[in-house]
């Protein structure tokens, strides 16, 4: 079994804009510029464990694993198809660390016809290191119909995580939520308060990232959609005040505006996890 030597493990995610509303499903192409730049941007980020949001098709997040390899970068791939989605959420993963069990959250998608079910899969590093890592991306739109249907997804997703921590091999073990949560912290009350559980998440990207974005908006304006948790409970694991907004447009040289055309609309979060 190959074993991951590092004290520290760094889980990183991104929303890699893969939705093309004119075009639904296309997705982004492989031999494109934004595909290119896509690899050069997970490379310099080198997360040992990543979550992607909006994986269209979903045979880009391979081709991105092997576009990485060819930087020195050795990945594995875990995704399935959302039910009725072509947005999809999948995770990359380097040697070391064992990823199973991948599951949706049933209803995860509420009442939102069409959406995107929280993707949990269960992560082991070491002896030590225990984790169920939940991807999710969230309906968008600022209005409050959208902000009901992100409440009717929030209460599914915060219920399972409830039930999951009275499960056996599961009570003891840390919860990570992350994604594209599209609920700004101070405005999307609602959302927050249903996505958290019976009190079990701590949403350290308020906390760490207030004066930050993520979300690049067309007049250059920004704002903090995507988001991070932890479990309150035995998650020690997580290092406070490690989670950062990774500029990626920056390491690629670029200013803001070009990066939301050429690369993504969204930049990543990495944090970081102990092993010891």
């Amino acid at each position: 079994m190959l074993v991951f030597e590092h004290s520290l493990a760094r889980f990183a995610v991104w929303n890699l804009a893969g939705n093309t509303p004119f075009s639904p499903g296309v997705g982004i192409n492989e031999t494109s510029a934004k595909a290119e730049n896509q690899a050069k941007g997970l490379a310099l980020l080198d997360a040992d464990f990543v979550t992607l949001v909006e994986v269209s098709p979903i045979s880009h997040i391979t081709w991105l694993a092997n576009r990485l390899a060819d930087f020195g970068l050795t990945y594995s791939v875990t995704i399935d198809e959302q039910p009725d989605s072509h947005l999809h959420i999948g995770y990359l993963h380097k040697p070391g660390i064992d990823v199973k069990n991948p599951r949706f959250i049933p209803g995860s998608q509420g009442s939102y016809v069409g959406g995107r079910q929280a993707y949990a899969v269960d992560v082991e590093i070491g002896r030590k290191f225990d984790a169920t890592v939940i991807g999710v991306h969230l309906k968008s739109g600022r209005d409050k119909p959208n902000q009901d249907l992100r409440d009717t997804q929030c209460q599914v997703i915060g219920d399972w995580m409830t039930d999951l921590q009275t499960q056996p091999g599961y009570k003891r073990d840390t919860i990570a939520l992350m994604g594209d949560f599209n609920m700004i912290p101070g405005q999307d009350v609602s959302n927050f308060s249903r996505l958290g559980g019976d009190d079990v998440m701590d949403f350290v990207s308020c906390w760490d990232l207030q004066d930050r974005f993520s979300h690049i908006l067309k007049k250059g304006r920004a704002n903090l959609l995507d988001g991070f948790a932890v479990s309150r409970k035995f998650s020690t694991d997580y290092v406070r005040g490690s989670l950062r907004l990774f500029p990626m447009h920056w390491t690629l040289d670029m200013g803001r505006e070009k990066f939301r055309e050429e690369v993504s609309d969204h930049l990543p979060f990495v944090a970081s996890f102990k092993l010891f």
